[in-house]
């Protein structure tokens, strides 16, 4: 199997960049793993604590299981990916089954900061994109897809968000074999990974 890592900054477009990944790959298996499904389950926390975790941090992912995943998949075993709710800060009772494919696309704004994901990794991707249009893309889906308000965002962003990208996300950047600007607009920058995924799905896996 081959793992495909994509980091990068809050609304870097990561996922513009896995999803038009798949599509050029049409034909081909490829399962897409995002890093967020393994926020840790807070359940256990009263709502209102819930709130002042710092989501940003890579303490606040359990990174251990997606490497344990991994690893399954590339030894042939079906993984039971977690589905989290991110207006409850809490984990679906709901799974999702991912069987082992040629191809696996692993994305998330702190998948290159830890060592042992990059391990795991044959192909390391930083989105790059500019600090004011990822703050316009937060607000965004923040507001529209996860019900938060104008100020919510405003005071995660500042609190959280980006002291923990100029912390962890903005250093990964050196872990990258490849850094695409833009993201999902750089279509050279996409053609000619689509091709070398391509190849690689018709060679077999490197691993």
């Amino acid at each position: 199997m081959f793992v495909l890592g994509i980091a990068g900054g809050t609304g870097s477009g990561k996922t513009t960049v896995a999803e038009r990944l798949v599509a050029g790959l049409a034909g081909h298996a490829v399962a897409v793993i995002d890093h967020d499904a393994y926020y840790r389950d807070r359940s256990a926390m009263p709502a209102a604590e819930r709130l002042l975790v710092n989501y940003d941090h890579p303490a606040a992912i359990e990174t251990e299981l997606l490497v344990e995943h991994l690893i399954d998949l590339r030894a042939g075993r079906a993984v039971d990916i977690p589905q989290y709710d991110f207006r409850q800060h809490v984990r679906r009772p709901e799974t999702r089954r991912v069987e082992p494919v040629p191809i696996a696309i692993v994305e998330g704004i702190l998948v290159l900061a830890d060592e042992r994901l990059r391990a795991l990794m044959d192909l390391k991707i930083f989105v790059d994109t500019d600090a004011d249009l990822r703050l316009m893309r937060r607000l965004e889906r923040d507001i529209k897809q996860r019900g938060r308000t104008f100020a919510q965002v405003r005071e995660q962003y500042n609190a959280t968000v980006r002291p923990m990208h100029l912390a962890f996300v903005e250093p990964s950047k050196r872990f990258a074999d490849l850094v695409i600007p833009e993201g999902g607009e750089n279509r050279p920058a996409l053609d000619t990974i689509i091709d070398h995924l391509a190849q690689v799905a018709a060679a077999g896996s490197p691993r």
